[in-house]
């Protein structure tokens, strides 16, 4: 199974070798834990998931590393705002964010590795930056990287230099920087960071967005590595600058394929508080809607493609899997009716499976095969399809779902009795429901999403299912 990816770097679709045969090692920038997660940042995290899924479906032994930004303008501002130490105002986003991630079924990263814990690293790699004549103090005690001292600047977003020089303007807090196009490494202490500040050979401060990740990248998979992923949007400053701090100081190729996914739109708009059109994912919860058909609608597009997330979508993929779990429950009842073994068989597309998923992650075919699979094991279980006919089936979608991740096979285990723990935490959150506690019922619902339930809200009260799988 030769897999060929559109690689940003060289704009092009190739095939993919991993440095290390058998081994990936991937790395995908996480979120900014300044609140809840939005269906555009779940967009990019189902795209990796699918990625990580698909590489492990060829074969491949995946070490992802995914980030978690808990210090920049945003939760800084957050935890001033809110009269919060930094880290106990992140603590909770962090914790919804997993919450968040086991609802939607995604497969989880090796390490998860916060930027507050990793200011040695980012140290480090700014002092070789500086050993490197590369980095430069301003007065005000930042630290700027020089794009001019480092001719390799601009290889992701293929930039003419010029562009750097020609037509911008420099900010106001930005005025000490030799050229427009550098960036910050470090910025000096200023009152408005209050206690988030960092002692530095070069003065107290904290670290730029930037070098987090790629001191915390090259820290756990090495200063090469073979998959860098993301959305769009932080192709350039963001990758770019990445791909600086690094090669300027290994002098080696940072990121073997650079992958990001498009945008996601609503409704044919941009996602934006004031049209009404933002959504978490616990608003579509809260709406009624599972993980399993939020996953699915994510997921079912090409991930270089624009995806226009609707209602209606969702309402079909409802539907899709409702057909899906007919089949499966038809094709488990088959198997334990132990009908003979007559030697039929419904024909097998993972083949077709498999070959969507090589072309580029192409999941709308990787669906159509599903499907095709499941309309021909219904017209099969409307004939004489035996219980080993049945079974193969059902391991064939088994094999499917191990990258799809959204189909039900555990009727079984939907009626089984409720823990009494769960019990108490759902009646726990329908008090706080009454109450019009509306964050502790948030706190218990991810609760119970952590323990591996969801909770639907209906006129006739609460309704707990385990998490599909």
């Amino acid at each position: 199974m030769e897999l060929r990816f559109y690689n940003s770097m060289t704009r092009q679709l190739e095939p993919f070798t991993a440095l290390e045969p058998g081994k990936v090692g991937m790395y995908t920038c996480g979120p900014t834990v300044y609140n809840f997660a939005h269906i555009g940042n779940f967009r990019a995290y189902l795209f990796e998931d699918f990625l990580k899924r698909t590489l492990e479906f060829a074969g491949y032994e995946v070490k992802q590393v995914m980030n978690l930004t808990d210090v920049d303008d945003k939760t800084i501002r957050g935890s001033q705002a809110a009269g919060k130490p930094l880290k106990e105002y992140t603590k909770p986003y962090i914790e919804a964010f997993f919450a968040d991630l086991k609802v939607l079924n995604v497969e989880p990263a090796a390490v998860y590795p916060a930027a507050t814990d990793h200011i040695a690293e980012m140290q480090k790699l700014i002092a070789a930056l500086f050993e490197k004549g590369i980095a430069y103090k301003s007065e005000d005690g930042s630290v700027y990287f020089s794009v001019e001292r480092f001719p390799g600047y601009g290889k992701l977003a293929h930039l003419d230099r010029s562009a750097l020089r020609s037509g911008v303007r420099i900010a106001a807090d930005e005025y000490e920087k030799e050229g427009v196009g550098d960036f910050a490494l470090w910025k000096g202490w200023d009152e408005k960071d209050g206690d988030v500040v960092w002692d530095a050979p070069w003065g107290r401060g904290r670290p730029g967005w930037h070098l987090e990740c790629s001191a915390m990248s090259m820290k756990y998979l090495g200063e090469s590595f073979d998959l860098h992923t993301g959305g769009i949007d932080n192709l350039f400053p963001h990758h770019e600058n990445e791909i600086a701090q690094a090669e300027a100081v290994t002098g080696k190729p940072f990121v073997h394929t650079w992958m990001h996914c498009a945008h996601l739109r609503v409704n044919g708009q941009k996602m934006s508080k004031s049209l009404g059109n933002f959504f978490t994912l616990r608003d579509l919860l809260e709406k009624g809607y599972t993980g399993r058909e939020i996953r699915y609608v994510l997921l079912n597009a090409q991930y270089r493609q624009p995806l226009n997330f609707t209602f209606e979508a969702l309402a079909a993929a409802r539907t899709a899997l409702a057909r899906i779990d007919g089949c499966v429950e038809a094709l488990q009842a088959r198997v334990k009716s132990g009908a003979a073994d007559n030697g039929e068989r419904v024909p097998s597309h993972l083949e077709a499976f498999g070959a969507a998923l090589a072309d580029d992650l192409n999941a709308p075919e990787a669906f159509a095969a599903l499907f095709t699979l499941v309309r021909e094991a219904n017209g099969a279980l409307n004939g004489t399809l035996s219980a080993a006919g049945a079974q193969a089936v059902l391991d064939e979608l088994a094999r499917m779902d191990k990258v799809l991740g959204f189909i039900f096979f555990g009727a079984a285990k939907a009626e089984a009795e409720i823990p009494a723990e769960i019990a108490a935490l759902a009646e726990a959150r329908a008090q706080a429901r009454a109450a019009k506690n509306w964050a502790e019922s948030d706190r218990l619902r991810d609760e119970l999403a952590a323990k591996g339930w969801s909770v639907r809200d209906s006129k006739a009260g609460q309704e707990l299912k385990p998490l599909a799988k």
